[in-house]
């Protein structure tokens, strides 16, 4: 099982322990909480001290604030490679971007560009759109799904900040299970898909989204919407378990649920993993785990 850890200038993990986590975004220092980072903190307390501000929980854990240390703008942008976006505290604690997925980024170029056709994508759970500008950006042609009105409308001041307003991408508001099989009844097919569903939301008409129960339905109803012959699939969940043998076994049943899904598809290569970000003493927070398939 692979473990990848992104690398790249503008965001960093300085730090973590004592159930916090300590990054760098930009020019900026935040502290979010981390439920990993039980072991002691190892960089000295005037590095922590100095964070421009920090989002806590508020007892009972369900919710939290930003507490400002130092001013801070009310967003700023951040740039990997050729992707620029925003970034802001944002009131669950995100900040609109989520580092470790750099990794797929970067696997999702790779793969688009060296397609042998023009690839035709369907991004479900899209959030602020950097998985679909990195494909956009590498020719394909993308529609990008979100629940969150505020999200959609978020990656498309992404997409304008990357120069990427000319590509087509169809940014569309609605329950990722709905869209999909509206698709599937309409007869529309894509050459590629991207899923990065949560473990528990709820979609703009009120539709409860429970990963356990409703993935296997979305994956049946994708599975209508690929062409006999897809290019690649990338499924990502993000990891709420801490011991290392049962992230190997998540990522394990997404490899399988991948490969059932695309049981008539022919030939492809199935990998799975987990995404992780690494501090420079080589502590290791895992973050999601992930399965993809890619057409040999």
């Amino acid at each position: 099982m692979d473990t990848l850890t992104p690398q790249w200038s503008d965001y960093e993990l300085l730090d973590s322990g004592s159930g916090k986590k300590l990054e760098r975004f930009g020019e900026f220092t935040l502290i979010r909480p981390e439920p990993q980072a039980k072991w002691n903190v190892a960089l000295p307390a005037h590095w922590w001290e100095a964070a421009h501000a920090e989002f806590a929980k508020t007892k009972g854990g369900q919710q939290g604030e930003w507490k400002l240390y130092t001013p801070l703008p009310e967003r700023w942008v951040m740039q990997r490679k050729d992707l620029k976006f925003w970034v802001q505290l944002a009131p669950s604690g995100h900040v609109g971007v989520f580092p470790d997925q750099a990794c797929h980024w970067d696997w999702i170029d790779e793969v688009t560009k060296h397609a042998t056709r023009p690839v035709r994508l369907l991004c479900l759970f899209g959030h602020t759109g950097l998985a679909s500008l990195a494909a956009a950006g590498a020719g394909a042609e993308v529609t990008h799904v979100d629940a969150s009105r505020k999200a959609v409308a978020w990656a498309c001041e992404n997409q304008s900040l990357s120069g990427l307003g000319d590509r087509p991408i169809r940014w569309i508001v609605e329950d990722a299970l709905t869209f999909v099989r509206r698709e599937a009844r309409r007869g529309n097919q894509y050459d590629a898909l991207l899923l990065d569903p949560p473990r528990f939301g709820r979609g703009p008409g009120g539709e409860i989204w429970k990963l356990e129960d409703s993935l296997p339905e979305l994956l049946e109803a994708c599975r209508r919407t690929l062409r006999s012959r897809p290019v690649f699939v990338l499924l990502n969940v993000y990891a709420t378990v801490l011991t290392q043998a049962r992230i190997v076994r998540e990522a394990e049943e997404l490899r399988s649920q991948l490969k059932g899904m695309l049981r008539e598809s022919g030939r492809m290569t199935l990998t799975e993993g987990e995404l992780a970000l690494k501090e420079a003493s080589g502590r290791k927070i895992s973050a999601s785990v992930f399965a993809r398939a890619l057409r040999e």
